[in-house]
């Protein structure tokens, strides 16, 4: 009797872990995508959810994402191919654009028509950008000056449009008819003169607006970072598009912060954040959201979970960031959409028809610094570890040329191919200091050569690691661990890169064969 009780209290308990194990493996993980995806703006129509975000100075720009459950995204397009053609965006006459370019978006659906809007502190210009078709565009463009600072473009019952934007104190601008600008013979007006009040005391005044209109209430969603404090979610609320406005906290934990609300088709709330996680960037979580006494309450007991009751997060892999053996069909994009470039590319300079099967990236001028060269092409690096191998043909590099693969941010690093006096080193480049070092060189003889880094961004561990090989099978460890740091000159999660550029005489050019990116 006893030895069957035993049996049975077995066989139960492994029926109680298969059910937990089932559960957790139908649960979707906080954050939902391990990847810079910062300043997300969602909205469903009907079963498809779209995103758009923040990649500053990135080209192409303004990504749109898509999901049909909130948790597994997939870039399908961008909203411009260049923001504008200045130089700081051009990386032309010393100039750059890192950590401005354009900032948080505003992704919006009314009456057929998507909309997503933008402001660029480079140029200093609101852009708002419209399309029927989300997924393959074309986009049309308006712009306009001022730039209004973390604006909610908001269509009213009315039809009118509207812009709320500001740092602390929050104006509402009503448009032209056209959005082309703000609309003649009106005036900004003050929406909340201190929005920042109900957090306390902000080191950060409240900004980030996003703007709801829910069962006949208007919820206006802000950011604030009060003093010795964490980022913290803000709620004010109006009957009044005008107001008055009444606010409260709505999350303090973690410094899970900045987003707004969408709704699932079987009536479910999420709140949209993200947190900051080091150097892989600023990454999306979902809060699940109820309701009570008209407010939106967001987390368990104010508290963000780690995990989120909706399907599992798959491999970020190829939705997000994918590998490339740069062949193409005739029907195939140059580019998959996954890459963008470092500011504006040189497209007479890059080319996926001159060896096909191969990206040749060739230069074009003489540059005293990585991150002024033009033509890098970058994907996102990814957590909790993951690791981009390319192979890259020296052949016809010239005398002070520079090529490989970097994990790109500040405070960079890289393995690649350096021309010396003629002569052809494998270099590893360590500028975790803001000062580029060289720590290894090893004379190379081959025409080809393959390169390896790696990322390792468990609890925020933020090590970077490089390698080399002659056979691809082979590898060796090469130079010093890149401790890598996320900077706010840059406001950007570090990125993997394939570069090209001359310090001595333009003209060289190197050719790459793949890109590859997977977990660790």
């Amino acid at each position: 009797m006893k030895e069957r009780l035993t049996r049975i209290c077995s066989l139960l308990l492994w029926m109680l872990t298969m059910v937990l194990l089932n559960t957790q493996a139908q649960t979707a993980q906080n954050p939902t995508v391990f990847a810079d995806v910062p300043d997300q703006s969602i909205i469903r129509v009907g079963h498809n959810y779209y995103m758009s975000s923040t990649t500053m100075h990135m080209s192409p720009g303004l990504p749109i994402m898509k999901s049909n459950d909130l948790v597994n995204w997939k870039i399908i397009n961008y909203a411009y191919n260049i923001l504008d053609d200045v130089d700081e965006l051009n990386l032309a006459n010393g100039k750059s654009t890192y950590g401005r370019g354009s900032w948080a978006s505003s992704l919006r659906y009314h009456n057929g028509i998507f909309y997503v809007s933008t402001f660029a502190q480079t140029t200093g210009k609101t852009y708002i950008f419209s399309t029927r078709d989300i997924e393959k565009g074309p986009w049309t463009v308006v712009s306009f000056k001022p730039a209004l600072h973390d604006h909610s473009l908001f269509f009213d019952d009315s039809g009118k449009a509207y812009m709320i934007y500001g740092s602390g104190r929050i104006m509402l601008a009503e448009l032209s008819d056209d959005l082309s600008g703000i609309k003649q013979g009106t005036a900004p007006r003050v929406l909340i003169e201190n929005a920042t009040a109900v957090s306390g005391s902000a080191g950060l005044g409240a900004e980030g607006s996003q703007m709801f209109k829910i069962n006949g209430k208007y919820y206006l969603f802000n950011i604030t970072w009060p003093k010795g404090n964490m980022r913290t979610v803000i709620v004010h609320r109006a009957d009044n598009l005008t107001g008055p406005y009444e606010g409260r906290v709505a999350l303090q934990d973690k410094g899970v912060a900045q987003g707004g609300l969408v709704d699932t088709p079987d009536g479910d709330w999420y709140s949209y954040l993200f947190r900051d996680y080091g150097s892989v960037g600023r990454v999306p979580y979902l809060v699940p959201v109820k309701w009570e006494n008209g407010w939106p309450v967001l987390g368990e007991n104010g508290k963000v979970s780690d995990t989120v009751k909706l399907p599992p997060a798959k491999n970020p892999i190829p939705g997000i960031v994918a590998s490339d053996e740069f062949t193409r069909a005739p029907a195939d994009r140059p580019l998959p959409l996954v890459w963008q470039w470092n500011h504006n590319p040189v497209n007479s300079l890059w080319s996926l028809t001159k060896r096909r099967g191969y990206l040749r990236l060739t230069t074009g001028r003489v540059d005293t610094s990585l991150l002024l060269a033009r033509n890098t092409l970058t994907q996102r690096t990814f957590g909790p570890t993951c690791t981009g191998i390319t192979a890259i043909d020296v052949s016809h590099m010239k005398d002070g040329d520079c090529a490989g693969i970097v994990l790109l941010q500040r405070r960079y690093g890289w393995v690649g191919v350096k021309v010396i006096d003629g002569n052809k080193f494998i270099v590893m480049v360590n500028a975790q200091t803001d000062s580029p070092v060289r720590v290894a060189r090893i004379p190379l003889s081959r025409r080809v050569v393959y390169l390896k880094a790696m990322c390792d961004f468990r609890e925020k561990t933020d090590k970077g690691n490089f390698s080399y090989s002659i056979d691809g099978k082979l590898w060796n460890t090469i130079g010093s661990t890149l401790q890598m740091a996320y900077t706010i000159p840059h406001f950007m999660g570090y990125r993997f890169g394939l570069f090209n550029f001359a310090t001595k005489v333009p003209g060289g050019y190197v050719d790459f064969d793949f890109f590859r990116i997977n977990e660790e």
